[in-house]
């Protein structure tokens, strides 16, 4: 490629530099809003094609609580809908620009309204920090860089080129597509946390829902470095972590409505600059 394609690259790398709403995380991303609105449309368009769609009260719950955390999040210009699908996968995902997707074998883990907005906040984070873009921003600079590899060592055996080129790809796989998952998962934690508590749900049910997924046998033995998950004893001792911040942005939003049994919710009064700088600290997956 040599130094001129490099030098455009490096240059094109400067230009993408994002940075992460609540953790303030350095990002870095080559694709536009607009671009992730067509392809998160265009992505949601195929589900809903060929997914068994749910219209029910457990849908009207799903849209209920995913609208109330969209507004918390203050972009009116993300295009937000919400989709409940049957079939007894435990999951949700989430898609650029706005799109959240619920399997109904999730619901029975969420317990109760404040467990599905602990999920869903989850998702809607995703969608907020811009995950989706940073991924696929991340899978193309890869591929963009083993073609300067490539380009490299063509003028070397084919065995030495096979054997870089390999390295490369493992190394970009290990070295930064699953940890970055990682970081996605541990970051969507955190500002999901935040996003249902501001949007007025109870942010312990997070703590709650994940004992309950866990307990059903999801964290199963892979080893952490090949996982795209954080593991759970970390997931739960952050969120145990951040709690006393949610549980202030809690506070703020159901003042005047609390109810008895949300008495242990108080805490003393953070600031929020130091709610920003408790969401700074290094997490265990920074």
């Amino acid at each position: 490629m040599g130094r001129i394609g490099l030098g455009i690259l490096f240059s094109g790398l400067l230009a993408a530099c994002a940075t992460a709403p609540y953790t303030q995380r350095n990002q870095l991303i080559t694709i536009t809003e607009a671009e992730e609105l067509e392809l998160g449309e265009a992505a949601f368009l195929e589900v809903k094609s060929g997914a068994d769609t749910i219209d029910d009260s457990r849908a009207r719950l799903v849209r209920r609580v995913g609208e109330r955390i969209a507004a918390a999040t203050g972009r009116n210009d993300f295009l937000w809908e919400f989709l409940l699908i049957g079939g007894d996968e435990v999951n949700a995902f989430a898609l650029p620009g706005g799109k959240v997707v619920f399997y109904s074998g999730i619901l029975p883990y969420c317990g109760d309204e404040d467990g599905v907005a602990a999920v869903m906040a989850h998702e809607v984070a995703h969608v907020l920090a811009r995950h989706g873009a940073e991924r696929l921003s991340q899978a193309r600079l890869l591929e963009f860089g083993g073609a300067a590899v490539s380009a490299v060592f063509s003028g070397g055996s084919p065995a030495v080129q096979r054997g870089v080129l390999g390295a490369y790809g493992m190394g970009g796989k290990l070295g930064i597509l699953l940890p970055f998952s990682r970081v996605h998962e541990a970051e969507a934690d955190e500002i999901g946390l935040v996003l249902m508590a501001k949007a007025g749900f109870d942010p312990r049910a997070a703590i709650g829902f994940w004992h309950r997924l866990l307990s059903g046998g999801r964290d199963g033995p892979a080893s952490e470095i090949l996982s795209s998950h954080p593991s759970g004893d970390e997931r739960l001792r952050r969120l145990e972590e951040l709690m006393p911040v949610a549980i202030e942005y809690y506070r703020k939003a159901s003042a005047g409505t609390r109810r008895p049994e949300d008495e242990s919710a108080k805490d003393p009064d953070v600031s929020p600059e130091e709610i920003l700088r408790r969401l700074q600290e290094p997490g265990p997956f920074d």
